[in-house]
């Protein structure tokens, strides 16, 4: 039974988790956002209470 065989699987085991643990996270981490988050006043966003009347 060949499927009990580990040493071809083992390899391919061994090297899919070092590309997912070494080479992928590097690609996602070196992304950028394509806007950069900036702080906004808040004292330009005052609003008054509404006065409607509630039926």
């Amino acid at each position: 039974m060949p499927q009990l065989n580990p040493s071809p699987w083992f390899g391919i085991l061994v090297f899919s988790w070092f590309i997912f643990l070494t080479i992928i996270p590097l690609k996602i981490m070196s992304h950028l956002p394509p806007n950069e988050a900036i702080s906004q006043d808040t004292l330009l966003f005052i609003t008054e209470a509404w006065s409607w009347p509630w039926y």
